[in-house]
């Protein structure tokens, strides 16, 4: 992939997740409850063990959270999103049913066979080996596990209401965010399903994102 890893510059990490950890909370707050609600009515799951990768300061883990009985991992890279996550946790008295962890997408600490839903919003862009993190994520699925994998703002309203805030800060958001999402990304992303183990997959794109739904048979 060709979009830059945030976290890639330990000097600049702290700040990275601060600033991920405010949009989190002003901006961007409307999309986590939201998406939970679909990935909930989408996919029927509703308890056992979620790994939530990319997790950042685990708002969606939280959305989760309050409307389902998972036990929740919230799977990050950086050490900072984790400290961030862990307080945003505890804030939320939600301590017993999500633990963060500090580990990525390549190399989970999971057993084979854990997980019955994997989630991650926007952070598969990031992923320097596609093919490594479809394989580890089908291995860490359960038999009958499901993911709901790719990025997206919840509806095509939040999204425009939320590029016109961001317009105001500058910095290009729009045309970073639209970047990424291009034929060409997307042709990477089938490629990679194909050449690893998570064969068996659904892609979806409509104004709640574009979402790669791996099912282990």
């Amino acid at each position: 992939m060709n979009s830059e890893n945030p976290y890639k510059k330990d000097a600049g990490d702290l700040k990275t997740a601060r600033a991920m950890d405010k949009i989190a909370k002003t901006v961007f707050a409307p999309i986590y409850p939201l998406i939970a609600e679909q990935v909930r009515s989408l996919h029927g799951i509703t308890s056992g063990h979620c790994i939530d990768i990319g997790s950042g300061s685990a708002a969606l883990s939280i959305s989760l959270a309050r409307i389902t009985d998972l036990d929740i991992l919230a799977l990050d890279p950086s050490l900072n999103c984790f400290s961030i996550a862990r307080d945003n946790i505890c804030d939320q008295g939600l301590e017993h049913r999500i633990t963060p962890v500090q580990g990525r997408v390549t190399n989970m600490p999971f057993d084979d066979n854990f997980a019955d839903l994997v989630v991650s919003r926007g952070s598969i862009f990031f992923w320097q080996d596609l093919v490594a993190a479809f394989n580890e994520i089908y291995r860490v699925l359960k038999p009958g596990g499901k993911t709901h994998v790719g990025g997206g703002f919840g509806s095509g309203n939040l999204k425009k209401s939320i590029f016109k805030q961001m317009a105001k800060e500058g910095g290009g958001f729009a045309e970073k965010i639209n970047g990424r999402m291009n034929p060409e990304t997307f042709h990477q992303f089938r490629m990679a399903l194909d050449a690893s183990s998570a064969s068996q997959y659904d892609i979806t794109q409509s104004d709640a994102g574009f979402w790669i739904h791996i099912h282990k048979g």
